[in-house]
C-alpha cells in the first residue's frame, strides 16, 4: 500500500513540474493512466491473494478512480500556467 501511495505522489509531483504546454498535458495523463494501471493491477492481485476482501478492493479502486480524476484536473491545467 505504501508503494502505491509513494508512486501517486511521484505522479502528482511529476504534474507540478511538467512544462506548460500540451506535450506536457499528454504525457502527464500518460503517467496518470499507467499509475491507475499499475495500481488496479495490484488491488487485483492482492484481492486474488486473499490479502483483502472484495469490498476492500472496491473501496481501494473508488479511491484509486478519485485519485486519477483530481491528477486529471491538474493535468488539464498544466496550458493555463
Amino acid at each position: 500500500m505504501k508503494k502505491i501511495v509513494a508512486f501517486a505522489s511521484a505522479a502528482v509531483l511529476g504534474l507540478g513540474l511538467a512544462a506548460c504546454d500540451s506535450a506536457a498535458e499528454n504525457q502527464a495523463e500518460e503517467n496518470i493512466e499507467e499509475m491507475e494501471d499499475a495500481r488496479d493491477a495490484e488491488v487485483n492481485q492482492m484481492e486474488a491473494d486473499g490479502v483483502i476482501t472484495d469490498e476492500q478492493a472496491d473501496a481501494m479502486d473508488d479511491q484509486t478512480d478519485a485519485m486519477e480524476e483530481s491528477m486529471e484536473e491538474q493535468a488539464d491545467n498544466i496550458d493555463g500556467m
